[in-house]
């Protein structure tokens, strides 16, 4: 399967019905994640921005997901890439301790 960086711009403010939804949406991408559809999913400190990385086998499959978001009606653009190098910690295999 393919790797996918999905950029998505969050609206300006964020009224009571947004509000409302994010329980929601926080229990349908932690759902993703154990399903080992997210790998990773980050909003940014002044929370304009989010970086979701996923896999699927192409880049429809994953925007079809994108679309199931319960916030995803609220989002301003989104952006989907396909990543050729995807490295990080939790990648890595566990360093070996000796104790």
């Amino acid at each position: 399967m393919a790797l996918f960086v999905v950029t998505l711009r969050l609206p300006e403010t964020f009224d009571e019905e947004f509000v409302a939804v994010i329980p929601r949406h926080r229990a349908f991408v932690s759902s993703l994640i154990e399903e080992n559809v997210v790998l990773s999913y980050a909003i940014s400190a002044d929370r304009s921005r989010g970086w979701v990385t996923m896999q699927g086998p192409d880049a429809e499959t994953v925007r079809n997901v994108v679309e199931q978001f319960p916030l995803y009606r609220f989002m301003q653009q989104v952006e989907i890439d396909e990543l050729f190098v995807f490295d990080s910690v939790a990648t890595r295999l566990p360093k070996i301790s000796l104790n």
